[in-house]
């Protein structure tokens, strides 16, 4: 698999170093009324990648953090129900207990 990302890296790299190398002339970026800032188009490129990289960078974070909160509000529910289920099975092993004394003893009687 790691072989295959650098090939994709490599490949998308080439690809922008040939771009820059014919597109050299000046690109005007309007940022706000009364400011712009001239800059080479392959320049303007490798800036909206950067930042549209670190806004994916950003988005993957924010799931994995929903995902973990998600998570461990799950393993919240999990151990409660696991709780309200031990304290069932003591409640019945107790029920048991009290029960048995009162059941007959089987006579040996049928065994011989």
């Amino acid at each position: 698999m790691r072989q295959l990302n650098f090939a994709i890296i490599f490949i998308f790299c080439l690809a922008f170093a040939l771009f820059s190398i014919e597109n050299t002339e000046l690109g005007t970026i309007h940022l706000i009324p009364g400011v712009e800032v001239q800059a080479p188009i392959s320049v303007e490129l490798l800036i909206a990648l950067g930042l549209g990289g670190v806004l994916a960078w950003l988005f993957s974070v924010w799931t994995h953090l929903e995902r973990l909160a998600w998570s461990g509000s799950k393993v919240r529910q999990k151990n409660a129900q696991i709780q309200e289920l031990e304290c069932k099975i003591e409640e019945y092993q107790t029920q048991i207990q009290s029960l048995q004394p009162s059941l007959p003893v089987a006579s040996d009687s049928a065994n011989a």
